[in-house]
């Protein structure tokens, strides 16, 4: 195990934001991570949990504890039939990689999430996905440390308690489980339609009739390409706030002055809206302030252009928020994690 001290979070973290962490532990197999833990009980000290820190911010006061590094790579075939193939992933592999994989064997389940960054590890946590598809569609189990009860355990779909960028992981277990490996059933051939809307628009576009996964991944890979700043080049977090939720009454008030608005019914009389077009509506799509930019192409992203410190970040959030909320009388929420 390689631990690192006094380690810059900007080096680690896409918006290149954030104070140092006391410590980083590279973490490359499941065992290292008792012994972190066992590490961090002895010396009274915070841990956290970070894959690539693409969906991650850290305060200029930076983390005093250790920070595990996920690294853990690999994979094991659990089971293969007529229909399908289930696979185990350590979760140091990187998302995008899997889903190029899958396409490759004309494996479907998770094409339209192509060039979502991160790691699979980090996927359940907020049950990532893009175009329709989200993690939870092909999600077996995981295998996590217990931060409680100090040993590794086995979680299932109803564990995790999945819903709408959410899981249990990032609310009353927050904290508590240390994801090693996540294994996934991908189903054997084509992907069957319907697609989100734009996917199919691409499709169409190209003449398209009959789709493979990898004709999926290239429609959604051309889209995001247009749509999201390359962090290597733009420093972002990708979607920087959660589409809101928002009941029937609030949609018919809404619709009242925007009635072509698009919305999603999720259930429990709840409706999903962009909250980028909130954003966008509110005059802030392209807008410069404190160093960070609302991205021109999409407004639910936020891009650090000149800004040295997560406060002037902060100080942009807040402002995108308060103005959303004088408009449209609806509380916009961040989507990504902060390290505390």
């Amino acid at each position: 195990m390689k631990l690192l001290r006094n380690e810059k979070l900007r080096n680690y973290l896409t918006m290149r934001l954030g104070g140092s962490a006391s410590f980083v532990a590279e973490i490359n197999q499941k065992s290292e991570i008792a012994d972190v833990m066992n590490f961090a009980r002895e010396h009274q000290l915070k841990t956290f949990v970070l894959g690539e820190g693409s969906n991650t911010l850290a305060n200029d006061d930076g983390f005093e504890g250790i920070i595990l590094h996920m690294k853990i790579k690999g994979f094991k075939l659990i089971n293969e039939d007529y229909e399908s193939v289930t696979i185990q992933f350590g979760a140091g592999n990187i998302l995008d990689e899997i889903v190029a994989e899958s396409c490759r064997h004309n494996l479907s389940g998770i094409e339209a999430m192509s060039m979502i960054p991160g790691t699979i590890g980090a996927a359940p946590v907020q049950n990532v996905g893009a175009y329709g598809q989200d993690i939870s569609q092909t999600f077996v189990e995981l295998e996590a440390y217990d931060t409680i009860e100090n040993c590794f355990v086995t979680l299932d779909k109803n564990d995790c308690e999945f819903s709408y960028r959410m899981s249990i992981f990032r609310g009353k277990a927050w904290r508590r489980y240390i994801i090693c490996s996540v294994t996934l059933r991908l189903r054997k051939g084509n992907p069957r339609p319907p697609f989100y809307k734009p996917v199919e628009e691409v499709l169409r576009e190209r003449g398209l009739t009959q789709y493979t996964p990898q004709m999926i991944r290239d429609a959604v890979m051309d889209i995001r390409k247009w749509k999201l700043p390359d962090p290597n080049l733009i420093p972002n977090s990708g979607s920087f706030f959660k589409n809101a939720m928002i009941d029937q009454n609030k949609l018919e008030e809404l619709r009242s002055s925007y009635p072509h608005l698009k919305a999603f019914y999720m259930g429990n009389g709840k409706y999903k809206i962009s909250t980028g077009w909130l954003i966008e509506q509110a005059g802030l799509k392209g807008v410069l302030m404190h160093g960070m930019q609302v991205y021109d192409r999409n407004a639910l992203v936020l891009t650090n252009i000149s800004a040295y410190s997560y406060e002037s970040l902060a100080q942009a959030r807040e402002e995108i928020m308060k103005k959303v909320e004088d408009i449209f009388g609806i509380t916009i929420v961040q989507e990504v994690l902060e390290i505390e």
